[in-house]
């Protein structure tokens, strides 16, 4: 059972709307680092101490170099959490309107008139030139 074009190029308008509601975005992945400090007198380096953190640290690859990012305030985190939720929700969207797009390229009749470029070329003369 085939889709109407029509349909499907709601639903396409639909999603392309959804896009530009997203707001800012960016790439990457937010995780969480503890660890220790160079303090040997520090209480991170006492047995059964959990060491310093959580420290929030965004990672992603700029011209295939992996960079990260720190955060100074929590009102910075939690806009940059926003921002990767948005590119999450980007990238299935994006995916979404591939897969429509592929279906409408199928529901699309194909024009029977031939463009211009398509009507047939005159053939070349059989004789060969001269001054070869």
């Amino acid at each position: 059972m085939s889709e109407s074009l029509a349909i499907l190029e709601q639903q396409r308008a639909a999603i392309l709307a959804r896009i530009l509601n997203l707001g800012d975005f960016r790439s990457g992945s937010i995780s969480a680092i503890t660890g220790r400090c160079g303090k040997p007198d520090c209480r991170c380096h006492k047995p059964g101490q959990p060491g310093h953190g959580p420290n929030y640290r965004l990672t992603r690859k700029v011209k295939g170099k992996t960079v990260s990012e720190t955060f100074a305030s929590p009102a910075e985190l939690r806009k940059t959490k926003r921002e990767v939720e948005a590119f999450h929700q980007f990238r299935q969207l994006s995916r979404q309107l591939l897969e429509l797009n592929e279906r409408i390229c199928r529901a699309r009749p194909v024009e029977e008139a031939p463009s211009e470029a398509e009507k047939k070329r005159p053939k070349q003369s059989n004789r060969r030139r001269r001054g070869k």
